[in-house]
C-alpha cells in the first residue's frame, strides 16, 4: 500500500488530517501546500509551544521583525502580528480546502494567551481581538477547557466566532465543554447570528493520558498495575466519543440542528506517541471514526502514511470495554480524578511557560535588530 492509501483510508473513513504545526518557513518553502496537496491535510493547529519553537530559528521573520522594530512595537504587540501573519497566511492557503468542504475544514487555530487561561473576561476579550486581527472566516480561536475556560467559550461562541475548545483531557469536563458550545449556539441564536457559519471542534488530549497513568501505575508496581499500561488514553478519547454521541442524540441539539447548526467535532490531539514500546500510529489506528478530527506533529503524519493499520471504525461500540479498563484502573489504586487535574494544571503551566519563552525570543530578536540598525 502506498503512503497515500493510508492517509487517503483514514481520509475516506470520516477523519480529518489536521498538521499539528505551523512555521513561516513551512509556508514559504511550500511545504504546507504541498501536504495539503499530496497528504490529504485539511487543517492546521498551533499552540504557543509551536509559535516558539518556529520564531526561535531560521531567519523568515527578520524582515518584519525590522519592520516592527522601527515602528518600536513592543515585545507583545510584535508576537501578536507575527503569529496573527503566518495564522492568515495558512488560512489563506487553505481557502479552497474551507470552500470545498462547506466551511467544515481548511481551518488553522490560533490560541489566546495561555496565561489567561483562569480568567474568563481576558480570554473573551483576546478571543475577540484575535478574531479580529486575523480577519479570516476559516479560523478557530482556541480557548482552554478550564473553569473558567467555559464561560468563555459560550460568550465567543455567542459572537459569532468559531472556537476549537483546547486542553480537555477528562470526559467529565467534555460534557461540561459540550453544554457550553450549547449555550453558545443558543445565545449566538438569540443575537440574531447565522449558525451555519460557526463551527467548533474539541480537543481532547490522547497520549498525555497514558504518560501520567502509566507513570503511577510503574510506581504501583502490582503485575494487575502493569498490565494496564498504555490503556487509559485510548479507553479514555472512546468514552469521551460514547460522550458525544449521546449528547448530540439529544433534544436540545436538535433543535440547534434545526437552526442551521454544525455539530461540535471531537478533536483527537496530542497523538504524537511518547512511548518508544509503543506504536507510533496507535492514537491514530484506535480512533478512527466518521465526523472527527486528528491533528497531529509530522513525523506521526509520515508515520500514519508509512505503516499505519486502518481498518475501518474503531471507536462505535467501545464504551463498555473502555469503562472496563477504567474500572481496573480505579480497583489497583489510580485516582483518576487527580490524573485530570494535574494533567490541565501541567497544560496550562506548559503553554504558560512556552508563551513566556515566545516573548523572551522575540524580546532578544527586537533588540537585536535595534543594535544592527
Amino acid at each position: 500500500m502506498s503512503n497515500t492509501d493510508r492517509l487517503a483510508q483514514l481520509s475516506e473513513a470520516g477523519v480529518s488530517i489536521w498538521l499539528d504545526d505551523l512555521s513561516r518557513d513551512r509556508l514559504r518553502s511550500g511545504n504546507l501546500a504541498e501536504l495539503v496537496r499530496d497528504k490529504h491535510v485539511v487543517g492546521v493547529t498551533t499552540n504557543p509551544t509551536i509559535f516558539a519553537n518556529a520564531l526561535s530559528r531560521g531567519e523568515e521573520y527578520d524582515e518584519q521583525l525590522r519592520e516592527l522594530a522601527a515602528r518600536g512595537a513592543d515585545v507583545h504587540a510584535a508576537v501578536r502580528e507575527l503569529t496573527t501573519s503566518d495564522v492568515r497566511d495558512a488560512a489563506d492557503l487553505l481557502r479552497d480546502v474551507y470552500t470545498a468542504t462547506n466551511g467544515l475544514d481548511g481551518r488553522v487555530s490560533i490560541e489566546v494567551d495561555p496565561g489567561l487561561a483562569r480568567d474568563t473576561e481576558k480570554t473573551v476579550a483576546e478571543a475577540a481581538e484575535l478574531w479580529s486581527a486575523v480577519d479570516r472566516p476559516n479560523i478557530f480561536v482556541k480557548i482552554p477547557a478550564t473553569e473558567q475556560g467555559l464561560p468563555a467559550i459560550t460568550r465567543t461562541l455567542a459572537a459569532g466566532i468559531s472556537v476549537n475548545v483546547t486542553l480537555i483531557f477528562s470526559v467529565e469536563r467534555y460534557r461540561a465543554v459540550i453544554d457550553a458550545f450549547f449555550d453558545g449556539l443558543e445565545q449566538a441564536k438569540e443575537a440574531g447570528h447565522d449558525l451555519s457559519n460557526i463551527q467548533s471542534v474539541a480537543s481532547f488530549f490522547v497520549s498525555r493520558v497514558d504518560s501520567e497513568v502509566d507513570k503511577r501505575l510503574e510506581a504501583i508496581g502490582t503485575d494487575e498495575a502493569l498490565a494496564l499500561r498504555g490503556e487509559a488514553a485510548i479507553a479514555n478519547a472512546r468514552l469521551a466519543y460514547a460522550a458525544y454521541q449521546e449528547k448530540f442524540a439529544s433534544d436540545r441539539w436538535a433543535a440547534l440542528k434545526q437552526a442551521g447548526a454544525n455539530p461540535q467535532r471531537p478533536l483527537w490531539a496530542s497523538t504524537g506517541v511518547k512511548n518508544p514500546e509503543y506504536s507510533d500510529t496507535r492514537y491514530v489506528d484506535e480512533l478512527v471514526v466518521a465526523n472527527t478530527v486528528n491533528t497531529m506533529p509530522e513525523k506521526t503524519l509520515g508515520a500514519v502514511a508509512d505503516h499505519a493499520n486502518i481498518h475501518g471504525d474503531t471507536v462505535t461500540g467501545t464504551a463498555e470495554q473502555a469503562q472496563q479498563v477504567f474500572d481496573r484502573l480505579a480497583a489497583v489504586g489510580i485516582d483518576v480524578s487527580d490524573v485530570f487535574r494535574t494533567l490541565e494544571d501541567e497544560g496550562v503551566e506548559k503553554f504558560d511557560k512556552s508563551w513566556a519563552e515566545l516573548l523572551d525570543t522575540v524580546r532578544g530578536q527586537l533588540d537585536a535588530v535595534k543594535v544592527q540598525s
